[in-house]
């Protein structure tokens, strides 16, 4: 099982950008951590991280055919990329959001998530907790609709 994980624009700043909203761990941290837990559910991860929405989508219709899920936290363009919304749903493999942020109590222009328009599950201001989270209930739903 071959997960794709994606992250959005400014990500690539985590431990800079907004240490008490985001944390003081840096993006290298992350992506060790998104490693460790696709290695501890047996499943293997290619990593992904562009600020280019464009680049977003081209990575998400490349992944047709050849992943078996997305982990996708889109960052800003959550709030306002119907391009990225349409990718997802264009290629239909199953996607997970996350958000390492509780968005849900910030900014009223960051309530509305067109990416987790497309995607079965999200998890929302549990920091890099919830990547694993995603990981892990992909993988189970993945093997409960395969049969793997």
């Amino acid at each position: 099982m071959k997960l794709l994980i994606i992250n959005g624009p400014n990500l690539n700043l985590l431990g800079l950008r907004e240490p008490d909203i985001y944390g003081r761990q840096d993006f290298h941290a992350l992506e060790q951590f998104i490693l460790a837990s696709c290695e501890e559910a047996g499943v293997e991860a290619e990593l992904f991280q562009s600020n280019h929405e464009g680049a977003i989508v081209d990575k998400i219709q490349a992944a047709y055919g050849n992943i078996d899920g997305i982990v996708i936290n889109p960052a800003a363009y959550t709030h306002t990329s119907v391009a990225i919304l349409d990718a997802l749903k264009a290629v239909q493999i199953p996607a997970v959001e996350v958000h390492i942020s509780d968005v849900s109590r910030r900014e009223s222009f960051r309530q509305i998530s067109y990416a987790g328009m497309a995607c079965v599950k999200s998890y929302i201001g549990l920091g890099f907790e919830g990547y694993r989270q995603a990981i892990l209930y992909l993988k189970d739903y993945l093997s409960n609709t395969t049969g793997e």
